[in-house]
C-alpha cells in the first residue's frame, strides 16, 4: 500500500485514476492545480506523484522542481518527443501519455513502486503469500509449485486485485497478444491456481467477462 498524490485538473480524469489506484490498496490525495499540489507535498508524505503537465497555476514541469526525490509518474495529453525528453531530463520515473489503459497505469504505478522500493516485495493474503523478487508462492508456508505461466497469471491478478479482467485481456496480458490459442487456457490456469491456493473463493469469476481477485482492504 502506498500513498500517492494525483494531480490532474480534469475531474473525471482525476476521480477515475483515484478509484481504481484505491481498489488496488493504495491510499490517495487528490489535487487540480499546481499550487495546490505544491502545498500538498509540503504538508504530506508521498510514495509517488502521478502529475500532469498542463494545470492551472503552475504547470506540471514547475511542479516537478518542487519534488523532493518523491517518485513521480508524467500522466499528460502533451505526447511530443521534445516534452517526453525534458520530462525524463528532469528526472522523472515514468512518463505516461493520455489517453491512456488503467491497467498499463497500475502496471506502470507497480513498477516505479517495486523499483523504487515504496511497496512490499511480497503480498499476503490469508494463508497465500507471494514473494516477488524470489517468484515464489507459498500456501500454508509450503512452497507452491508454479508453472511460469501460472505464476505471470496470478502477478497480473494481484496487481489488479478486485478489478474484473476479461479473459481476452488476462491473455494479451499474460501470453500476449500474438499468442494463437483460446480463451479456455485461462479457464484451465484460474482451476489450477484455486486449486492450489485455496483460492475458490478469492479468486471470483465474473459471469460472461472473467475473473476477478477479490481482496479486503
Amino acid at each position: 500500500m502506498a500513498e500517492i498524490l494525483i494531480v490532474e485538473d480534469e475531474i473525471s480524469i482525476n476521480e477515475l485514476v483515484k478509484r481504481n489506484l484505491q481498489l488496488v490498496g493504495h491510499r490517495c490525495t487528490s489535487a487540480f492545480d499546481g499550487k495546490n499540489a505544491i502545498n500538498q507535498m509540503q504538508e504530506h508524505n508521498f510514495d509517488l506523484i502521478i502529475l500532469d503537465i498542463m494545470l492551472p497555476e503552475i504547470d506540471g514541469f514547475e511542479v516537478f522542481k518542487e519534488v523532493d526525490k518523491t517518485p513521480t509518474i508524467f500522466l499528460t495529453a502533451r505526447s511530443s518527443l521534445g516534452d517526453r525528453i525534458k520530462g525524463f531530463s528532469l528526472g522523472a520515473d515514468d512518463y505516461l501519455t493520455k489517453p491512456f489503459e488503467m491497467l498499463e497505469l497500475l502496471a506502470r504505478v507497480e513498477a516505479v513502486l517495486r523499483r523504487t522500493q515504496k511497496t512490499r516485495s511480497c503480498f499476503i493474503n490469508g494463508s497465500v503469500k507471494i514473494d516477488f523478487n524470489s517468484r515464489q508462492v507459498f500456501y500454508l508456508e509450503k512452497l507452491v509449485e508454479c508453472t511460469p505461466k501460472e505464476y505471470e497469471l496470478l502477478e497480473v491478478l494481484v496487481n489488479n486485485r478486485n478489478i474484473a479482467l476479461s479473459r481476452e485481456r488476462l491473455l494479451e496480458l499474460v501470453w500476449g497478444y500474438d499468442y494463437e490459442g483460446d480463451t479456455r487456457t485461462i479457464d484451465v490456469h484460474i482451476q489450477k491456481l484455486r486449486k492450489k491456493l485455496g483460492w475458490e473463493n478469492v479468486i471470483k469469476t465474473v459471469y460472461k467477462l472473467g475473473y476477478r481477485l477479490e481482496v479486503g482492504l
